[in-house]
């Protein structure tokens, strides 16, 4: 999903309905937005930053300075991580080290719901709605916060919903 469409989903899910114009410029289209009283915002996690301080949700930036320092690793590892793997093996080796890191944690920064967790969300939707019923069960850590991520209210609207329960229809039980 192309950043921009990203970035109007976080607008709605944040009740922003200000309809600001995106754009993305170069090779990996970053994103741009023109504000209308300021110079244009480039960049994902900057633009994402800047709608939740513009909805007074700055409590998903973090409440303690150790957590605002985590979602800005998340939003970091996202953009750095996420938006660069293009093999098979690089996003299983990805979810295998996410798997272990959420073996602890209900979202990325432990107990609070952030937009480091929207925007992974996001970012991995591509990825995990491709996985088999087997390899969703490999990383159930990831599995069990992306399941739970996408019923947060708001989060998920058009994107596809992953199915992670397997269908006890077609187990083989004899």
């Amino acid at each position: 999903m192309a950043a921009a469409a990203e970035l109007k989903l976080l607008e709605k899910s944040l009740g922003l309905s200000k309809g600001n114009k995106y754009s993305a410029q170069g090779e990996r289209q970053i994103p741009v937005l023109q504000t209308n009283n300021g110079p244009s915002l480039t960049g994902l996690t900057t633009i994402a930053t800047h709608l939740v301080k513009e909805a007074n949700k700055e409590y998903l930036l973090g409440s303690t300075a150790e957590e605002k320092a985590t979602v800005q690793q998340w939003l970091e590892y996202r953009v750095t991580r996420v938006d660069r793997q293009s093999s098979k093996e690089d996003i299983h080796t990805l979810l295998k080290d996410l798997n272990l890191y959420l073996e602890d944690k209900v979202y990325l920064t432990g107990y609070n719901f952030t937009l480091a967790d929207i925007l992974l969300y996001y970012g991995l939707h591509r990825f995990i709605v491709d996985l088999t019923v087997q390899e969703k069960e490999k990383y159930l850590n990831v599995s069990r916060w992306f399941c739970h991520i996408q019923h947060y209210p708001g989060v998920r609207q058009h994107l596809s919903s992953v199915v992670f329960i397997k269908n006890r229809l077609y187990t083989n039980s004899h």
